[in-house]
């Protein structure tokens, strides 16, 4: 076959192009490779509720590492990548990963969306500002998933997200989304039941992340000894925080697994009270793949210490089944 110089270079130019997209093929994500979604995630409860959710039908992957600050996590320029080719990107929102939403808006692709969650299911007239988020600073506090009412209403919202991007399956991620609620429900109802042997249900922690939660199950949170910029208190303030826990009898005080505080150590020391440092907020319990490392797996075992804690008995929650409907095939970066 005789080529002209100009037939010969568009040949040319055809071959290196068939060349780079199937190199580039080859190195999508498996999600893609296979016409599943890529979803993009922030912190270990919502990569869980969204995996219950999504189910084998995305590839879902979180981006803060279990343990760490979510409130002042800085995602690495590789994060940047799974930003650019990811589907969907579920965050807290309410102020919680500003500097991945602002990665995320600057890498995302045509098409794809940002959905803060929380922001979504949360009306502004609803927000609580507290101990560690004072309202001055515009950012209220965004612990929701904690509170399983507002677990299940992230369940719909991220349904909803995943059903408008790959409507073909809208039904499946429905079904998976009622699931997940039942088991919330389940949840809710072997707290309430458990929470009635609380002679006192009042919560001093290191981390002030029980507001809502408190409000809905009728809880006191007397005070959170992290201050907004999650340094340790000043003196006057640990001053006061013991004669509080000494006026109030309080006979537990909730550290962080995240938040290791030799304060909450010294207030345990002068007040009596006993210093539980296992609580979690945002660090799932267990390894990945096990089915207590999930939201489930994690609110259970807080509701657990803070009702045994404080001089109660959590038969309920002892029994309750935390094995997921679906596995949990998520990426969470430890």
């Amino acid at each position: 076959m005789h080529l002209t110089r100009r037939s010969a270079g568009t040949l040319a130019i055809a071959v290196t192009l068939a060349a780079v997209s199937l190199t580039a093929c080859s190195s999508e994500p498996a999600s893609q490779a296979d016409g599943r979604l890529l979803v993009a995630t922030t912190v270990a409860p919502l990569t869980s509720i969204t995996s219950a959710v999504a189910g084998n039908k995305a590839r879902v992957e979180g981006i803060v590492p279990e343990g760490t600050n979510s409130h002042t996590f800085e995602p690495s320029p590789q994060v940047a990548q799974l930003l650019s080719k990811a589907d969907l990107v579920f965050i807290n929102g309410l102020k919680l990963e500003d500097p991945t939403k602002d990665l995320a808006e600057r890498n995302i692709k045509d098409g794809a969306r940002i959905v803060e969650v929380g922001t979504d299911v949360l009306p502004e007239s609803e927000y609580i500002y507290d101990f560690s988020f004072p309202k001055k600073d515009g950012k209220p506090n965004p612990h929701l998933w904690t509170d399983p009412t507002y677990a299940k209403k992230y369940a719909t919202v991220i349904a909803g997200a995943l059903a408008k991007a790959d409507p073909k399956n809208a039904a499946y991620y429905k079904k998976n989304a009622a699931a997940f609620n039942k088991q919330a429900d389940a949840l809710d109802a072997a707290l309430r039941s458990d929470q009635v042997s609380v002679p006192r249900r009042v919560l001093l922690t290191y981390h002030d992340a029980y507001a809502y939660f408190s409000k809905t199950y009728g809880w006191t949170v007397i005070g959170a000894v992290q201050p907004k910029n999650f340094e340790d208190p000043a003196p006057q303030e640990i001053a006061r925080i013991i004669d509080q826990v000494k006026a109030e009898k309080v006979p537990t005080i909730f550290g962080s697994e995240v938040f290791p505080s030799s304060v909450l150590s010294e207030i345990g020391k002068a007040t009596g009270a006993r210093y539980e440092d296992s609580l979690r907020d945002d660090d799932l319990p267990g390894a990945p793949g096990e089915a207590v490392h999930s939201w489930l797996g994690l609110m259970r075992y807080d509701y657990q210490t803070m009702i045994k804690g404080l001089g109660g008995k959590s038969p309920a929650l002892d029994k309750l089944t935390i094995t997921p409907a679906n596995p949990d095939e998520a990426v969470y970066p430890q």
